[in-house]
């Protein structure tokens, strides 16, 4: 209880005025500067008059509007970031892990479609809500991505990306309550974010996730997390958003990180690479069988990775290598690929870690420092 409840409930209902006043002016700014971008046959962004949307967040609205299904998945959902995202064109090349000049391309491409085929921008009905949802997922869960872990810049971490993200996810199960992938969203990104506190130490370094100190994680937000897991997980539809959020609930499960039970996250991750089978998902998966079943064969994994060339640029490759690496003794190897990760890593953060471990394993293999 507040020591001055009335005083409370003043400033309380003030920010929340506030609030609500700069997401209108918000709005209002984004339909302009679509209208700019993007010249449309209709001049306007309008609510389909026929059937009303139920969607009450303006901005979510705007997502669901910009995420059109005659353009390609990829291209709305870049397009998106682009405009509503709060995203730069170098942030969301690095997020779908292509060049920048691919991606400012396939921006292009989208905006002449949009004006060549007289695309309008209008708010959706709710009955075709769901041809748009997958698109919608992928806008949240890279926004919460880029929010996590900055792609670029000093800090690791960009607070309002996450608390939007989650925002607008909460808003999403409140309006599609029977979809699991969005409630496997929404927990997900609830279950990372509960982490927050203790990634960055007192100087500002990273932690990596078995030396974070586990009494700092949000339990509010475990136990929320865990819920909207559970509740996914009954509908019996599987999807890659609910796979991760049984990931992360594994490792919220574990009150020391010696507890951890790798061997079923690996089996979480077979079933992730089954759903999804992407170079990434290869990646991680490979981190979790060193930490369950021992380096060895994980080092097999990413040195196939790393010859097949299917992530380039993509710094956290060369890291888990070097890691694995690392827990093998290979010292001086390790201090090669942590050099090569640092020159990969585009935030400082991350780039100040890799480069401390490289001068680590250099000390270990020669009893120096560069």
């Amino acid at each position: 209880m507040p020591s001055n409840p009335g005083a409370w409930i003043t400033v309380t209902a003030r920010r929340k005025a506030l609030d609500r006043i700069r997401r209108a002016n918000r709005y209002a700014e984004k339909q302009v500067e679509l209208a700019r971008e993007t010249p449309l046959t209709s001049g306007a962004i309008d609510v389909d008059d026929e059937d009303e949307p139920v969607i009450a967040d303006d901005r979510l609205r705007l997502i669901f509007t910009c995420c059109h299904p005659a353009l390609a998945i990829e291209a709305r959902i870049a397009l998106t970031l682009r405009t509503l995202g709060g995203l730069t064109t170098p942030e969301i090349a690095r997020a779908f892990l292509v060049p920048e000049v691919t991606l400012a391309q396939r921006l292009v491409r989208a905006k002449k479609k949009i004006r060549d085929a007289g695309i309008p921008y209008r708010v959706p009905p709710d009955h075709l809500l769901p041809e748009r949802l997958d698109a919608v997922l992928r806008v949240l869960y890279l926004v919460f991505n880029e929010g996590y872990a900055a792609s670029s810049g000093d800090a690791l971490i960009r607070r309002e990306l996450c608390a939007e993200a989650i925002r607008l996810g909460r808003v999403l199960t409140d309006l599609m309550p029977d979809e699991p992938e969005a409630i496997g969203l929404l927990a997900l990104m609830l279950l990372q974010d509960s982490r927050r506190a203790s990634r960055i130490d007192a100087a500002g370094d990273l932690v990596l996730l078995e030396d974070q100190d586990r009494s700092r994680w949000d339990g509010v937000e475990i136990d929320e997390g865990r819920g909207f897991v559970e509740r996914a997980l009954r509908m019996r539809r599987l999807g890659p958003y609910q796979v991760q959020a049984a990931i992360a609930a594994v490792h919220a499960d574990a009150l020391r990180s010696g507890e951890t039970d790798w061997p079923q996250i690996v089996g979480l991750y077979d079933e992730l690479l089954r759903l999804e089978p992407t170079p990434i998902v290869e990646l991680n998966r490979a981190v979790a069988i060193s930490m369950a079943f021992g380096p060895e064969r994980a080092l097999l994994i990413l040195d196939s990775l790393t010859e097949a060339d299917t992530l380039p640029g993509y710094h956290l490759l060369p890291a888990a290598r070097a890691d694995t690496l690392r827990r093998l003794g290979r010292f001086e190897a390790a201090a090669t690929a942590y050099g090569t990760a640092a020159e990969l890593a585009p935030n400082a953060t991350e780039r100040a870690f890799l480069t401390r471990r490289r001068h680590e394993m250099d000390v270990l293999a020669h009893g120096r420092l560069d």
